[in-house]
């Protein structure tokens, strides 16, 4: 049997033979190819590993909770290595859908009626065949809040449903209205800001699993509305916890962001398109309360909630809306356990926009900021398929709460 160590000097060698037959012409037929190769490589291995891949940066509003995360969750205090050929911000947030896996999971769906007379679907992840909990009625469960346009078939949803299922939890995925291929009934959908959907299905799903601990996690603007309603309702809130990923915390600052050009090009129009793709679908039953052609010449994400959001949810103005829509107002109020992961390279979400000193004041929330990982992004191992660092992030923080929380009951 070949040892590791031959293995390897076997391979390094033909390695060398092989750059050398590959740059010697055109070369001076020296040497001097592959030691610009080498040099090159060895550069930016340097360059990657002291400028690259660091630390997060974990920021606590008190001492309990922040022990609490370093010692159950041993991935906020690990070096985050991104994928060394895609670490920039833009790359890693183009390439997440594309290069992650989908876990095949097969869901339950349910339709639940709003008071407006609207219905709102439910995709469930049961996980009848957990060995860790085979009684359903005490199984934890996880409510998953997808992203702008997102559903319960998100490679990120997806991935937060397959280590939830290896923990043994049962999950719920609470799709917007209109968006998951259900039909709007009402000439309503869904905003940032607006967390009445939100408030009524938890209250169902907690009327459903009586008795199951539940906790909730959401993902950009899933985040932002489940931290907006966390503010709102303080102390009444029975959740065990929550974890907000990539969430925009001032929407103003999230928005000039996305108008820069590049940013424009690359998310800005994309996402209006996609917008505007979902309203006309359901145009029959919105152009009865809505200009929807004017709508539909909407530029950028502002012009759209501007002619639509702002409009449909009865705020005096735009920016009415997006006052109320940033989180960053409601942290204060937080009551419950919440641990928010930010990229500080997010275009979505800059940096400077990280409510850092607001999350000092208030014992029950924790901030976790890498330098690099994007917007949903977080992508790691040279060929990230299977995992990311939000994965294990959301894996080891929904652990911690379900089997350790009981010493995060008074965080004061």
């Amino acid at each position: 049997m070949i040892s590791p160590e031959l293995n390897f000097n076997l391979f390094t060698s033909d390695l060398s033979l092989y750059l050398k037959n590959q740059v010697k012409v055109g070369l001076f037929g020296s040497g001097v190819g592959l030691s610009v190769v080498l040099g090159f490589g060895a550069a930016y291995a340097c360059y990657y590993l002291l400028s690259v891949a660091k630390k997060p940066i974990l920021i606590a509003g008190g001492k309990k909770f922040h022990q609490f995360l370093r010692d159950q969750c041993p991935v906020v205090s690990e070096t985050y290595y991104p994928t060394f050929w895609c670490w920039e911000s833009r790359v890693q947030t183009l390439l997440r859908p594309f290069v992650t896996a989908k876990p095949w999971v097969s869901y339950r769906n349910e339709l639940i009626r709003a008071p407006d007379g609207g219905q709102i679907s439910l995709d469930w992840f049961d996980n009848d065949d957990s060995a860790s909990y085979p009684d359903q009625s005490m199984r934890p469960t996880v409510l998953l809040l997808p992203g702008l346009t997102g559903t319960s078939r998100e490679s990120y949803i997806l991935h937060m449903v397959q280590q939830s299922r290896d923990l043994g939890y049962r999950c719920v995925v609470f799709n917007n209205r209109g968006v998951s291929g259900e039909k709007l009934l009402t000439p309503r959908t869904y905003c940032a800001a607006n967390t009445e959907d939100l408030e009524m299905v938890i209250e169902h799903v907690q009327r459903t699993i009586d008795k199951a601990p539940l906790m909730a996690a959401g993902v950009s603007m899933g985040g932002m509305m489940l931290a907006n309603y966390l503010g709102r309702k303080g102390s009444e809130v029975r959740l065990k916890g929550v974890v907000v990923f990539s969430a925009g915390w001032d929407v103003f600052e999230c928005t000039a962001s996305l108008e820069k050009p590049l940013d424009r090009f690359l998310f800005n129009s994309y996402l209006t398109s996609c917008l505007q793709a979902s309203v006309d679908r359901h145009r029959t039953i919105l152009e009865k309360k809505y200009d929807i052609d004017h709508v539909m010449k909407a530029k950028t994400i502002r012009e759209f909630d501007e002619r639509f959001t702002s409009v449909m949810f009865g705020y005096p103005s735009n920016e009415d809306y997006y006052r109320d829509a940033s989180p960053i107002h409601k942290i204060k109020s937080v009551q419950v356990p919440m641990l928010c992961l930010n990229a500080a390279d997010d275009v979505f979400s800059p940096n400077h926009a990280i409510p850092v000193e607001a999350v000092k004041q208030n014992p029950n929330v924790a901030l976790l900021i890498t330098c690099h990982g994007g917007h949903i992004g977080f992508l790691e191992g040279l060929w990230p398929r299977q995992s990311t660092y939000m994965d294990r992030v959301f894996r080891q923080f929904t652990k911690a709460v379900f089997e350790n929380g009981s010493s995060l009951n008074d965080l004061y």
